[in-house]
């Protein structure tokens, strides 16, 4: 891997995380339309570590409230909106967690291919553009219930298929359960944090096992700090977007992306 993948690789990594356009899918298809050797586990880790410290740091007020808040929950101090969100960021987890445990081996062996990536680009797509256009865009993330956190929790598990996206199938089911735009967003970015973390634990754990030769620390370094430059920017810009734009240019670019793949590997 040279400095020019690197690169690449790490900004599509930062920029696709939290957009609705499945930063997996992207991943798997940039190396195969430039016919670029796999760029291995450990920069993997290394580019979604630099995506969870961007987030983090994005959300660290939010989060400290949270997590002062949860803890106030558990000794008694009642259930304040920023200790609920916390709750329902956590149980959100679940579904993810538990299929990512029972499915990771069949996905990563039979469903990592374009033509799944192209199906699911688009489909998933015309579901965002129909939550976008008929949810009712008047909650905020505090009003979550418990059927919002089942309901977006499930969808996050099927984001495991590539192509999905995390961020797009979250968003579109906080967008039907009546969220506005920008908290589906934000919920979906605090969703984020425990699954993106927990699938670098389980990552690294296969670099414990199995460790790679011959890293590039350096490169390695370079592409987990672009990743959380690019990542950063990308949350916050698309935060502000969402304040004068629909879902639409999402759906197009996805629309477009999902046909170019079926013209190109069907």
């Amino acid at each position: 891997m040279d400095l020019f993948q690197t690169l690449i690789l790490a900004l599509v990594q930062g920029l696709t995380e939290f957009l609705p356009i499945s930063s997996a899918a992207h991943l798997i298809l940039v190396p195969e339309l430039t016919d670029w050797e796999d760029q291995g586990l450990t920069f993997d880790v290394a580019i979604h570590v630099g995506s969870l410290a961007a987030v983090v740091i994005y959300f660290r007020r939010e989060l400290r409230r949270m997590t002062a808040e949860w803890v106030g929950s558990l000794v008694g101090q009642g259930l304040t909106p920023d200790a609920k969100l916390a709750w329902a960021v956590g149980f959100g987890t679940i579904p993810a967690g538990l299929a990512g445990l029972l499915f990771h081996d069949l996905i990563s062996t039979h469903l990592r291919s374009a033509l799944v990536i192209a199906v699911a680009t688009i489909g998933f797509a015309l579901a965002l553009w129909v939550a976008d256009r008929r949810g009712r865009l008047s909650r905020d993330e505090h009003s979550i219930n418990w059927k919002d956190v089942a309901v977006i929790g499930v969808a996050q598990a099927l984001a495991l298929i590539p192509g999905t996206s995390r961020s797009g199938i979250t968003i579109t089911a906080a967008l039907m359960m009546g969220f506005t735009r920008q908290a589906a967003a934000r919920y979906s970015f605090l969703l984020s944090i425990p699954i993106i973390a927990l699938a670098g634990g389980y990552e690294t754990l296969g670099l414990i096992k199995e460790p790679e030769e011959n890293v590039q620390w350096g490169l390695i370094i370079l592409g987990a700090l672009v990743s959380g430059l690019s990542a950063y920017l990308c949350i916050h810009y698309f935060l502000k977007l969402l304040e004068k734009i629909s879902m639409l240019p999402f759906v197009v670019y996805r629309l477009v992306l999902g046909a170019f793949l079926l013209f190109m590997f069907w």
